[in-house]
């Protein structure tokens, strides 16, 4: 008897070791269920920031620093901030302030230590829990994106936004003919492939299956173009959407596919075009971007003036969007907001009282439509600055200075935040705390009975 025990245990042993696999847990995604996220059957509610920089930090090269790294991640993990919008794409440019070095130094040539850069950023925010927003393409020119493209694979020089003779209007048409270039857009997709295929070299998961990761964004506000001259070649950036969201569902189907688009003001001021890019089926939630000042309504020389009417055309705007989610039946994020420091000063100490009470008033706004049940998921603050300082007089980047947040094309310091920043790293706490509560509470799943489709 005893013999036949021990055959069964033995059995039952080399079985276990053959199917270790099925007592291994499954690793746990962000979903989408109707206007809401879900993780692992409870809402996902988040703060967030932008840490762009991130790969830059993580690289074993030059830009590298994984000593900060793992201090700023230790820091906003404090602070409950929990979600990184980051770049895991830029393209080397002759463009002035576009940054360097960049992860593609030529049509299919890539720096292995930038990407080592992402794989050290990944492993280390799934030690901690965080979750990361990844775009891989840029309509603007800090990164080289889509400009870049579109130069590689045609004859025309990009136009410099920086250079006055040039300018932005013409970079942002120039910028837009990428959705047209089959080339471009074929050598862009490979990209897609070689990161969404990735390994990660401290992990041993690629990067579809990684948890690290909540979900992939086409570009970094992705346009169609500017004027009226756009509404020609709508569909060519409508169909790219709808093609490149689908071919990375195919690459992996674990995480949310995103477009990284401002909102109206990303969208020539047209609701329609608005509703129509982020109608496909292949788009899981939607996103919006705010920023006073770009647009003209804030003044931070002329707070007193200019701050009342900010914050009602904010407050504005975000209920417009809110309600294209609801018709669109999808969550919605506001990925990208901030404000500059009194008197547009960026050196640390500086005051920041008009950015205090902005921060406070936007969280308002999102704690009471989330506790509501609206879509409202969450916010990436623009942007994390930490350990970071501008280095120079005129808060113009260089190579070599350490990253603040604010991209090498705007003044260091300018929207950033720091770890210095006491008051606003209270807010950021204490918001965090009101909506790590939401996160306990039971998911409910709103369906709108007529969704928009493209």
């Amino acid at each position: 008897m005893k013999k036949y025990v021990w055959l069964i245990s033995l059995s039952v042993v080399l079985m276990l070791e053959g199917c270790s696999s099925l007592f291994v847990s499954e690793p746990k995604y962000v979903h989408v269920s109707g206007t809401q996220f879900e993780y692992n059957g409870k809402p996902y509610y988040f703060v967030g920031t932008n840490l762009w920089y991130g790969c830059y930090l993580g690289s074993p090269g030059t830009t590298g620093n994984r000593e900060r790294l793992v201090r700023e991640l230790d820091k906003m993990k404090s602070l409950g901030i929990t979600n990184l919008r980051i770049c895991a794409a830029s393209e080397e440019s002759a463009m002035g302030r576009s940054i360097r070095p960049a992860i593609q130094k030529a049509p299919g040539v890539y720096d292995e230590e930038l990407l080592e850069g992402l794989d050290f950023l990944l492993a280390e925010m799934g030690k901690r829990e965080m979750y990361g927003v990844l775009f891989l393409n840029n309509y603007w020119q800090w990164t080289g994106g889509m400009a870049q493209y579109e130069e590689w694979f045609s004859d025309v020089k990009i136009p410099d936004p920086d250079n006055p003779k040039e300018g932005y209007p013409m970079f942002m048409i120039y910028s837009a003919k990428f959705y047209r270039n089959d080339a471009a857009k074929n050598e862009f997709l490979k990209y897609v492939k070689m990161i969404v295929t990735r390994k990660n070299k401290f992990t041993g998961k690629f990067y579809f299956e990684d948890p690290a990761i909540m979900a992939w964004q086409l570009a970094n506000e992705p346009r169609p173009g500017r004027g009226e001259e756009s509404f020609e070649y709508m569909d060519t950036y409508y169909k790219w959407i709808d093609e490149t969201a689908a071919y990375i569902h195919s690459l992996d189907p674990n995480h949310l596919v995103t477009t990284g688009n401002e909102g109206l003001a990303g969208s020539l001021g047209n609701e329609e075009v608005y509703l129509k890019s982020h109608g496909s089926k292949n788009i899981d939630y939607i996103t919006m971007h705010l920023w006073p000042k770009n647009w003209g309504w804030f003044n931070a020389n002329k707070i007193a003036e200019t701050y009342p009417s900010t914050e009602k055309n904010a407050i504005e705007y975000i209920g417009k969007h809110l309600n294209f989610a609801r018709r669109l039946n999808k969550p919605i994020t506001m990925e990208e907001f901030g404000i500059p420091r009194d008197s547009e000063k960026c050196k640390i100490g500086t005051p920041t009282t008009a950015r205090d009470k902005y921060y406070t008033v936007i969280f308002k706004v999102v704690e009471d439509s989330a506790a509501a049940g609206s879509p409202f998921a969450g916010t990436n603050f623009w942007g994390w600055g930490g350990e970071g300082r501008s280095m120079t007089d005129d808060n113009v980047w260089h190579v070599g200075d350490p990253y603040t947040g604010d991209p090498a094309q705007e003044p260091q310091g300018l929207n950033s935040v720091f770890d210095a920043d006491t008051s606003t790293l209270e807010i950021l706490k204490t918001h965090s705390m009101k909506m790590e509560k939401l996160n306990e509470k039971e998911l409910i799943v709103k369906k709108n009975t007529t969704p928009i489709k493209n």
